[in-house]
């Protein structure tokens, strides 16, 4: 201020001098900003440790060169800290403490420590408590042999072995630390959280104690009576026992396994859900559901499949894939000897099967009957077979298809080339299986049929048969069509292969649809529907006839 008073009083030096003025001013800015810089930086305390009480203090330079040896109700201070202990060793020149004895530290009403040892260094604010070490932090107990703990950072450490306990959980592993201020404490190496209703093993595991919830960060498995989670990343909250798990993490639950890029589970309510590159393997029964997105209820047994939902049945050699845009899997009677299941698939659902493939708008399986019905133009290919219909139910037997019942308008077409085609036609047809091929064709009502013979020797079409009646059996072998027979009233026409009229080649509900045959496993998600004019009129639907209930049997073949 005085400089500035002087600079008004003398305006003729600074016009003639306004460089060299300039410059000081310069210097002058300098000096005060970097004084203003040192006064911002706190300095640090170099407080020193003090004795408050002791029934004896002595020194002994021989015993404790450049000690102070303290005995009996021993109390010290730094700062805050309270140092309690039976007898100590004060080196005020290094500003450090060894202490001995129902060694006690405390830190406001919050934080205690207890040991048989204590170094103590002031200077870098670093306390080591050796031996039946416990560090008490409101609800919160670490106890130890060997424990640091550093009061710049609040933070206490242990190498050695130790054990975290709250109200909820209890946590050991061989290194841990745990900070009082910020409630978390970190674990390494054979880390395990014991849980009344679980138990969670890591490497590498966060924890706080303030709000419970464990995060993963290490090859970690939480197992419980019900099921196992493996995960490598993600939380695990231990009050409301839900789980949010990354990296491929691994959900098991009585031989069924689901996996997601991320899962989320919930304990208490016995759920899971898993997102993106879904996998949920029944190793029992040996299916599975992949997608996008799946939903599993471990009490209901129930599950959900959406986003690219494949449902594979792998029980037999073959493994059958099945597409649509929603799964879902319904578990009836659970935990009981009549269990059984329905999944049920919709919409535009594609299946494969190298030796079968099916399309149709939605499909139910149920495992009570094994009985998979097909829904809204099914259609149905083996071989070189077409099946179709209002609609088709294929009855299974340990996972191969037994026989198939097709209800109004059934048409079978069996492909010779591209021209000629065996074609029947029916209210209804039953198709009978044996490993794995068609043997036996019933086919009921208004029943229509155009067969081409074929020449044993070279395979060539002899003929054109049509045929019209009320009941028809066809036999099939090496998915060739064997013999034929009508039962009851028939009429017929043979025609020589030249001289075929032009309107007797195709039956009037004839339609080919091989362009919505799936070619391979990756060819389900490809929706491919009927062309416009192909699909089936409209019917008024009697009840069916099952061969159960008709006197005609199945023939044993």
């Amino acid at each position: 201020m005085e400089f500035m008073h002087k600079r008004h009083k003398k305006l003729y030096f600074l016009s003639r001098h306004r460089y060299l003025l300039t410059g000081i001013l310069c210097l002058f800015g300098i000096c005060w900003l970097s004084a203003q810089d040192k006064k911002a930086e706190p300095e640090k305390k170099k407080t020193r440790v003090d004795l408050l009480y002791a029934d004896e203090a002595q020194a002994d330079d021989a015993l404790k060169p450049g000690a102070q040896i303290l005995t009996g109700s021993v109390k010290l201070r730094h700062d805050s800290m309270y140092m309690y202990c039976d007898t100590a060793y004060l080196y005020q020149q290094s500003n450090s403490v060894e202490a001995y004895g129902n060694v006690r530290m405390e830190q406001g009403d919050t934080l205690f420590i207890y040991g048989d040892y204590l170094y103590y260094d002031g200077m870098s604010q670093l306390a080591m408590l050796r031996n039946h070490v416990r560090m008490i932090n409101r609800g919160t107990v670490l106890t130890t042999d060997s424990l640091n703990y550093d009061r710049i950072f609040n933070l206490g450490y242990y190498f050695e072995g130790g054990t975290l306990m709250d109200s909820v959980n209890v946590l050991t592993s061989i290194w841990g630390e745990y900070s009082p201020s910020t409630k978390l404490a970190v674990f390494n190496h054979d880390v395990t959280l014991n849980n009344p209703r679980f138990v969670l093993t890591s490497d590498t595991l966060k924890y706080s104690t303030l709000t419970k919830i464990a995060t993963i960060l290490g090859p970690s498995d939480i197992v419980s009576d019900n099921n196992h989670i493996y995960s490598e990343r993600g939380v695990y909250n231990t009050v409301s026992e839900q789980a949010e798990l990354l990296d491929r993490s691994v959900l098991t639950n009585q031989g069924r396994k689901l996996v997601g890029d991320s899962l989320f589970y919930d304990r208490k309510l016995s759920y899971g859900e898993a997102f993106d590159n879904v996998r949920m393997n029944d190793t029992v029964n040996r299916n599975m559901l992949t997608g996008d997105y799946c939903y599993y209820d471990e009490l209901t047994g129930n599950a959900l499949a959406t986003r690219r939902a494949v449902a594979v049945d792998y029980s037999q050699g073959d493994s059958l894939f099945m597409h649509g845009d929603t799964l879902r899997l319904f578990t009836f009677n659970l935990n009981s000897d009549s269990v059984y299941r329905e999944m049920r698939v919709y919409h535009k659902v594609r299946a494969y099967r190298s030796d079968i493939q099916a399309v149709c708008d939605s499909l139910v399986y149920n495992s009570k009957d094994s009985c998979m019905t097909m829904y809204t133009d099914p259609v149905l290919w083996h071989g070189s077979e077409q099946l179709l219909g209002e609609q088709i139910k294929i009855y299974m037997n340990d996972s191969t298809i037994d026989w198939a019942h097709i209800i109004n308008q059934a048409l079978t077409i069996e492909q010779k080339d591209s021209i000629h085609y065996n074609q029947v036609s029916g209210k209804e047809m039953m198709a009978y299986f044996r490993d794995g091929d068609i043997r036996q064709v019933d086919v009921n009502g208004s029943v229509m049929v155009i067969f081409y013979p074929v020449e044993e020797r070279d395979s060539s079409l002899i003929l054109m048969n049509y045929s019209e009646g009320g009941f028809l059996r066809m036999l099939l072998k090496n998915r060739q069509m064997e013999r034929g027979a009508f039962i009851g009233k028939a009429s017929g026409t043979a025609y020589p292969m030249s001289q075929i009229p032009a309107d007797k080649y195709r039956l009037a509900s004839f339609v080919w649809l091989d362009y919505m045959r799936p070619l391979n496993k990756e060819d389900i998600f490809n929706w491919r529907g009927k062309k416009a004019g192909q699909g089936l009129k409209q019917s008024t639907r009697r009840p069916t006839i099952s061969p159960r209930d008709m006197h005609i049997g199945r023939t044993k073949k």
